[in-house]
């Protein structure tokens, strides 16, 4: 072949990088790992180990210790051992280590690239170019977090020992994104590796104990997902950091329901990418190159959803075909290609079903007749066209390089075929009109939202999702706090059982009766009749009959949450909105404290100072949140692009509350004020033994211009209601406040929709207290963030 021809065609060659050093790595461990313990690598317990393979080639690498039981406790002890020592150094002290963990990366860049490359399948520009960098920035950034963690977080403290699950389709960023901030805030770390791709974990370990790490602030256990179940169960780990499929995430979530571990949940993803017909289709174009056969679409927030407004589809597409037929699919260490292998023959026969499926209902196959290498997991780039909302291929997460496209006319269509999928990681929006742009990335119910580009990421912005994409953030301020805990819960009590005093019959007289006033539910406004026409008798400290309110049920908080979804306008009401009519309800609670202070009293016995006491907090605390309500704001990231990442908090949508047995007021003034301040709605079920104040306090709200279905208020049996909520799939998020009962069912029961939940394992608040009972605390747990990027210039 001549140089003419070259330049004629524009073909390229082979451009292979070399392996030699990280095949001479393997050999000086004769191709056989240990787990990493306490500063040194040690064999299984057990003796078992298990294979890893080359996915280019199906050729062995090494074989790998089998983490079992026992390697998993040793772990853990030498994480707490060790956790007590490291969060006791002083911030600078740790950033000095995190500093030197990522000059440590960037010096063994090359190495680390190439073993990534060998052991995932990925080509090696995109670990070359883009994974190791940025998990250096994520230990740079971290360092900083480290640094300053003693002014801007004084109020919080480590969660202690950490075990962290990650995946295969980034095995060494992943590992950043969770080690970097658990370390940098105090933490130590049990980590455990994917089975197909633990290479670049070792490595990372040996390396950061050569860079001066101290023994067991970082373990790796290596093993199959029966490890990972064991980390996951161990009673000495103080918090669990999962990124990984959503039927895992829901196991995860239902074996640690009421222990107390801390939980984030990065999960699967079906992202829709919308193009319309003002976009550059030449960028869109390139745009989905980037988010479906980036790493052979084995990206849980891949753009793989592609949604093209109906009068552009027939060029976009053509466009498109074209594009693909130039892809080139190589082994992952040739410079030159665009895709490479598969991470494993599973998961090529997972997608070459999910494909052939999807064709079975009705989609159109386009693949390019491109050649792909002889061995290993190939497969090529792949689109679908004509595909329906409720194809398979539409509806479930592929984690292949298979983009399915659908047409909408409408930007109100694309926002609701967009948000029409059980997840919500990701999103990406193409306009040339900014306006529109952000108009949709605001209603996409997603964590992250790219205007005019896609998989920007850095270790300044939060990533995480919504929905069925999990809970939690990672990177950004609002993944640190994923690693601490307020300083004020600590030492906190479990809650002594309510009293329940016996009922003392009442004996009937000629004088003349009170008027009987029978307490509704108030549901959409309104004062409601329970489902059942039940009532419960409520007993004052002394065990007088002094009220009934409704027994709650099923159907009450199936209306309740319908009132609630009604209200939406609430989440986009202004800010200064919701402050002024939270102070109203200030202004009216106070013209009648007296009143609910004389109910506190006879319910629960306390003094008429302590009645006063709640009930002038109660008006406080309205005012806290009226305050913070137009003060609670987003900030901008400026991460090294041209461009910005706005970081929005957003409400979670429809929350329901069980509210705790004491102080009946204030404890549901505490919950709900924070929830309605940045725009939730709630159902709330006010203490199962007081519950008249809140009964009573619904008459504030209807004089106080809270529109009807901001809050909905059903009593009952809190356990049966919060059955109720628990499971309900159109209830977002649900805080409960009572047993360490309660807290288990709240958690075990919330899985369906995987629900963010608060709850307090039975462990009392004192109500009273502003820095443990008020505050930011409470504040980011009535919001997501959603980073939504926006690049600019030419």
């Amino acid at each position: 072949m001549t140089v003419a021809r070259y330049f004629d065609e524009m073909s390229y060659g082979p451009a292979p990088e070399g392996d030699t050093e990280a095949r001479q790595w393997l050999a000086r461990h004769k191709g056989e790992f240990g787990h990493f313990i306490n500063g040194a690598f040690v064999a299984s317990e057990s003796g078992k180990t298990f294979d890893t393979y080359e996915p280019a080639t199906g050729a062995l690498l090494a074989k790998i210790a089998l983490g079992g039981r026992e390697d998993v406790s040793s772990a853990v002890a030498a994480a707490r051992k060790a956790q007590g020592a490291w969060a006791k150094l002083p911030g600078h002290a740790r950033a000095r280590h995190l500093y030197a963990l990522a000059r440590m990366i960037q010096r063994h860049a090359r190495l680390i690239a190439v073993v990534e490359a060998m052991d995932n399948g990925k080509p090696i520009r995109e670990t070359r170019d883009i994974d190791v960098p940025l998990a250096a920035r994520h230990f740079y950034h971290h360092a900083g977090w480290a640094q300053l963690q003693e002014t801007e977080f004084a109020d919080q403290v480590p969660v202690g020992v950490v075990g962290q699950v990650i995946p295969w389709n980034f095995p060494f960023l992943m590992l950043a994104w969770k080690v970097a901030p658990a370390l940098a805030l105090g933490n130590t770390v049990i980590l455990k590796p994917a089975e197909f791709t633990p290479l670049t974990a070792l490595l990372f370990a040996e390396l950061a104990a050569a860079a001066g790490l101290p023994p067991g602030v970082l373990n790796v256990v290596t093993g199959e997902g029966e490890t990972g179940a064991l980390i996951v169960e161990h009673d000495d780990i103080d918090k669990i950091a999962f990124t990984g499929s959503t039927e895992v995430g829901r196991l995860i979530r239902e074996k640690t329901a009421g222990t107390g571990k801390s939980l984030t949940l990065e999960l699967g993803g079906k992202s829709p990418f919308i193009i319309f017909d003002d976009a550059d289709i030449d960028g869109a174009v390139e745009g989905v190159v980037d988010a479906i056969w980036f790493n052979q679409g084995q990206v849980c927030c891949a753009g793989s959803r592609l949604l093209v407004q109906e009068g552009i589809a027939p060029l976009f597409h053509e466009r498109l075909t074209r594009r693909m037929g130039t892809l080139r699919v190589g082994h992952p260490l040739d410079k030159a290609i665009d895709m490479a292998a598969i991470v494993a023959p599973v998961q090529l026969r997972r997608i070459e079903s999910l494909v052939a499926q999807g064709v079975t209902e009705g989609a159109s196959l386009h693949q390019p007749k491109i050649e792909l290498p002889k061995g290993g997991s190939f497969y090529p780039p792949t689109l679908l066209t004509n595909v329906q909302p409720t194809s398979i291929v539409a509806t479930e997460e592929i984690f292949g390089p298979v983009a399915v496209s659908m047409t909408f006319r409408t930007p109100e269509e694309a926002i609701q075929l967009a948000n029409h999928s059980r997840y919500g990681l990701a999103a990406s929006v193409w306009s040339e009109t900014i306006g529109l742009a952000l108009h949709v990335a605001a209603k996409l119910a997603a964590g992250v939202v790219w205007v005019n580009a896609t998989n920007l990421f850095d270790a300044a912005a939060g990533f995480g999702g919504k929905r069925e994409s999990g809970f939690g953030r990672e990177g950004g301020r609002e993944g640190v706090y994923e690693y601490l805990k307020p300083k004020a819960w600590i030492g906190r009590k479990l809650r002594a059982a309510p009293a329940e005093p016996a009922v003392k019959a009442a004996a009937g007289d000629f004088s003349m009766p009170a008027l009987d006033r029978t307490t509704k539910l108030f549901i959409g406004g309104k004062q409601a009749r329970p489902d059942g026409n039940y009532s419960r008798p409520v007993l004052s400290s002394k065990g007088k009959v002094i009220g009934e309110v409704g027994e709650g049920n099923r159907k009450d908080i199936r209306n309740a949450v319908v009132a609630a979804q009604a209200a939406s306008a609430w989440s986009s009401a202004t800010t200064h909105n919701r402050a002024q009519i939270l102070y109203y309800i200030a202004e009216n609670l106070s013209g009648r404290a007296a009143e609910f202070a004389d109910r506190i009293g006879a319910m629960t016995g306390a003094s008429a100072a302590g009645a006063t006491a709640e009930v002038d907090a109660a008006i406080a605390r309205l005012f806290t949140y009226g305050a913070w309500a137009d003060k609670y704001d987003g900030v901008v990231h400026q991460p090294p692009l041209r461009g910005v990442a706005l970081a929005m908090p957003e409400p979670q949508g429809v929350v329901g509350v069980i509210c705790p047995p004491e102080a009946p007021l204030l404890g549901f003034i505490s919950l709900v004020a924070p929830l309605i301040a940045v725009g939730n709605r709630v159902v709330a079920v006010p203490s199962e033994q007081h519950p008249l104040a809140v009964t009573d306090f619904y008459s504030v709200l209807e004089t106080s211009d809270v529109p009807a279905g901001v809050i909905n208020i059903v009593t009952g049996s809190a356990v049966e209601l919060a059955k109720t909520l628990a499971a309900h799939n159109d209830v977002d998020a649900l805080w409960a406040f009572g047993s360490p009962e309660l807290s288990t069912l709240v958690e075990k029961l919330s899985v369906g929709n995987l629900k963010r939940t608060f709850v307090d394992y039975g462990k009392a608040i004192d109500w009273m207290d502003r820095t443990a009972a008020e505050g930011p605390a409470f504040l980011r747990r009535a919001v997501d963030v959603k980073n939504i990027w926006i690049p600019y210039g030419e």
